[in-house]
């Protein structure tokens, strides 16, 4: 079983702000958590909004919790918008049905985590959650 350490969380935070500054990004907010939906690193860059942590944890955890990427959600909440606003009552609002929640997932298709980036566009944080996850040698499931 695999699991994601500290070590590769805080590797993904990193690169994922690296690329941001890269592609010239507005300020993100970046948060890493564990299959179990703990948080195990996070930053956020000057001047990013205060909304942005809780956006960044709720695109991670409704990957967790649903299952798939965020941009998987959002299709989905077009879809079936009753459904979703059952998931955010159910979820205590902690579902973010937008790009740039990304699962993390080990080299045997194992969920062992998720990030959830706010801060930009949501494909630019998706691409920035994408690029990270697999920076640190893991594989990115965004949808």
């Amino acid at each position: 079983m695999s699991t994601l350490t500290l070590e590769s969380a805080a590797r993904i935070v990193d690169g994922a702000l690296e690329h941001a500054k890269t592609l010239k990004l507005k300020p993100l907010t970046v948060a890493v958590l564990d299959a179990g939906g703990h948080l195990v690193a996070f930053k956020r860059q000057d001047r990013s909004g205060i909304l942005r942590p809780d956006i960044a944890q709720g695109k991670a955890w409704g990957a967790l919790g649903m299952g798939v990427g965020g941009r998987a959600l959002a299709e989905r909440a077009q879809q079936a918008p009753a459904f979703f606003v059952a998931l955010a009552s159910a979820s205590g609002g902690r579902v973010i049905p937008v790009p740039g929640g990304v699962l993390i997932k080990s080299a045997t298709d194992e969920i062992i985590g998720a990030v959830g980036i706010s801060g930009d566009h949501p494909e630019n944080d998706e691409a920035c959650a994408i690029h990270s996850i697999e920076l640190v040698g893991l594989v990115a499931q965004p949808g």
